[in-house]
């Protein structure tokens, strides 16, 4: 089924002006064009008066007074719903996501008034302000456990009481000018006082003058503000409590969308679909027809997933972090060690339907049958999804994004640095699962952790993250095995927190640029120059002619580290497999020399060797200690089967869909094609730096070229 763009434009705007906020028409393109249209709801905004501090005498009622019809179909016509949740002594609504307040002062002082009756104080952590009005416009308000000292301040005779709590409320001036919260987290990591707790004194004069004593027998009230949703076809006569049930912005069944996100959302997903053929995107609808998942993946990355699949990140940090644009992105990594797009979408929430939906999708669209690796957070919905849908996969949880949680989880104890400095020496310098094992062990009973949850379901899930358990698991540079490696969000520095979706989509197209700029000059700086050998060995002057520049960089690391090694000596023989000890100085801790040994496996009949690092496994290319063993037999080339093609200079990156790849020939045929065209613009491209006349006229002929096949199209 077809429409003409125009028709779907008539029909969008003819939605919009009925001002039906949540509304969603798309056109995605699965096998056949599919039309899948969000059944409209009208969106009201709920204002609750609340009481700030006790009232004296105040006698709470059981029930919740029931709104007349009068007053709630005016509501639902202004955008209101009025209701008194005042039930005498200290009732406070439970702090949410959606919630909005008259002022910035309002917001403060409701916090305070919740924390000190929770038994804990605030201070400010960040605000942010207008460039010329200087109008504060967000703030983060949080528990004053929050953080750690800072490293000049550590030696002070006064007593720590930071804890790294996570304790916090992130909230911002919004369109109707009043302030929303957009960000919280109610639970501490520390032991709460008794209600009544001191609040912070770090807050404004405007602020001191509002936040009433508990001796004010006149209370004045603090209206909360709160999203609700109004089915067309909805009961106007409900009650209130029923109503308040309903208020939460946070609706885990569909996308929560602001005011303009549909329109932005659809207006790209449109263009996208017009300009680039083999753009592909899907939507999951709920039983009421609302949006609940999207996903997208670009041309470029359909055709990357068919070479750079086979280890995948799974990235959610912005939906598990609550971020407002609910992403998720499916990362890989390409011939150059860079780190390459292969799809992305919303989801309503972290669950197994909707990660099971997204990467059925993923797959539906990019005809990747399994991926050898899988990486992900730590998380049981996803291992037991990815079980499911992937059960040829390895899944690995990420050890860097374990590590990046050492001081949330263990920041409010004891020793906290002793502890973490053991952590680490446990993960990162042992070899073998029984050293592990010992290293955790003792760790436990030293600092007398034994009772520590999150330590104890992180050693359960064992084999899942310590390196020590997945020698046999490929990953291809995105195992962050070594203390200083970390994995980076693909649309880092692009997204954070606060950053509403049309500002995301924005910034999508910017970042995919950058990215795919940077790929284009890796493959020429890769084509066209030679790097500089810094040995004579001749491994460095073999993998030299092959592997990418940034590749044999890090190759090139390990050929000037075998210096490092000495001793190379034969431990045991087995048949045609020699076990040999090979000894490495490396730099400890103060600045100390270390000596340590790596075990070597090495068989001569199939030229396979193996070291106890696995260095192979976990970035695609031998350690110094394996090639010094290859050396040591007097093995003068790496065996083929040790260089991947991946890694190659003249690595193919075919970019057309993978549903036009059906057929031997036909891909052959494609494949020429595609490197005949490829090469003949490359000589273009490179004729054309010569200087700025070469340029215009590349320019001129690349236009050119284009006028010449669109005619042809439309012939």
């Amino acid at each position: 089924m077809t429409l003409s763009i125009g028709l779907w434009d008539v029909l969008w705007r003819s939605l919009l002006d009925g001002f039906l906020f949540n509304q969603f028409i798309a056109i995605g393109r699965y096998s056949n064009s599919a039309i899948l249209l969000e059944r409209s709801s009208q969106f009201c905004m709920e204002e609750t008066l609340f009481n700030t501090e006790k009232v004296s005498d105040g006698v709470g009622s059981d029930n919740a007074p029931e709104i007349s019809d009068e007053k709630t179909a005016f509501g639902c016509k202004n955008g209101i719903l009025e209701g008194d949740l005042s039930h005498g002594a200290n009732e406070f609504v439970t702090l949410a996501i959606g919630m909005e307040f008259d002022s910035y002062d309002d917001a403060y002082n409701y916090y305070n008034c919740y924390a000190r009756e929770a038994g804990f104080s605030v201070r400010v952590k960040n605000s942010w302000f207008k460039r010329n009005s200087r109008e504060k416009y967000g703030a983060v308000l949080c528990c004053s456990s929050q953080g750690f000292k800072r490293a000049k301040d550590v030696n002070r005779l006064r007593k720590e009481t930071r804890t790294g709590c996570p304790a916090m409320m992130r909230m911002r001036l919004v369109d109707s000018k009043r302030w929303r919260i957009l960000e919280v987290t109610l639970e501490h990591n520390h032991l709460l006082g008794a209600k009544g707790y001191k609040c912070s004194k770090k807050m404004g004069s405007e602020s001191k003058k509002n936040l009433l004593s508990k001796s004010d027998l006149e209370v004045q009230p603090v209206k909360l503000y709160q999203a609700v949703v109004i089915d067309a076809g909805g009961d106007e006569t409900s009650n209130f409590s029923q109503t308040v049930a309903k208020a939460s912005s946070y609706r885990p069944n569909q996308l929560n969308l602001r005011k303009g996100d549909a329109q932005a959302m659809y207006n790209y997903l449109c263009r996208l679909q017009l300009t680039n053929s083999n753009f592909f995107y899907l939507m999951d609808l709920n039983d009421d027809g609302r949006v609940r998942n999207v996903i997208w993946v670009d041309a470029k990355s359909r055709a990357a997933s068919s070479y750079f699949s086979d280890v995948i990140y799974f990235d959610n940090s912005c939906l598990s972090n609550k971020y407002e644009v609910p992403l998720v992105a499916f990362v890989g990594i390409n011939n150059h060690g860079q780190s390459v797009l292969l799809g992305c979408g919303l989801l309503s929430g972290e669950n197994k339907e909707s990660y099971t939906w997204l990467f059925k999708a993923w797959i539906s669209c990019t005809s990747v049958n399994s991926p050898e690796t899988i990486i992900s957070d730590r998380c049981k919905i996803l291992q037991s999804v990815v079980a499911d849908v992937f059960p040829k996969s390895l899944h690995r949880f990420s050890l860097s994004l374990i590590m990046q949680k050492v001081p949330e989880k263990l920041g409010g104890l004891r020793n906290y640095d002793d502890i973490k400095k053991s952590l680490l020496k446990g993960v990162y310098e042992t070899l073998k699962p029984f050293d592990f094992e010992a290293a955790w062990r003792f760790m436990i009973q030293q600092f007398r952790i034994m009772d520590n949850e999150w330590l104890w379901s992180l050693y359960e899930d064992r084999a899942q993250w310590a390196t020590v358990y997945l020698k046999d698991t490929f990953f291809m540079g995105m195992a962050a095995a070594r203390p200083c490696e970390t994995m980076t969000a693909f649309f880092d520095k692009y997204v954070h927190k606060q950053t509403p979706l049309k500002e995301f989509l924005d910034k999508y197209e910017l970042a995919l640029q950058k990215k795919h700029k940077e790929e284009v000059l890796a493959d020429m700086e890769s084509r066209n120059s030679s790097p500089k050998l810094k040995t004579r060995c001749s491994f460095e002057l073999q993998l030299s002619k092959v592997y990418t520049r940034d590749i044999f960089r890090r190759f090139q690391l390990e050929v000037e580290e075998m210096y490092s090694c000495f001793g190379t000596t034969q431990l045991h023989v087995d048949g045609p497999i020699t076990i040999f000890l090979v000894k490495e100085r490396i730099m400890s801790e103060g600045n100390r020399r270390e000596i340590r040994d790596y075990e070597v496996l090495y068989n001569v009949a199939l030229s396979e060797v193996r070291c106890i690092c696995s260095c192979f496994n976990f970035y695609g290319y031998l350690c110094r200690h394996a090639l010094c063993v290859l050396n040591f037999n007097g093995v003068e080339e790496i065996p083929s089967k040790y260089i991947l093609s991946r890694w190659k200079k003249d690595y193919k990156r075919l970019y057309m869909s993978p549903d036009q790849m059906s057929g031997g020939s036909h891909i052959t045929e494609q494949v020429e094609q595609f490197t005949q065209l490829y090469r003949s613009a490359l000589k273009v491209v490179e004729e054309g730096m010569i200087s700025l006349d070469h340029y215009k006229a590349a320019m001129l002929a690349f236009e050119e070229s284009l006028d010449k096949i669109y005619s042809v199209e439309e012939k």
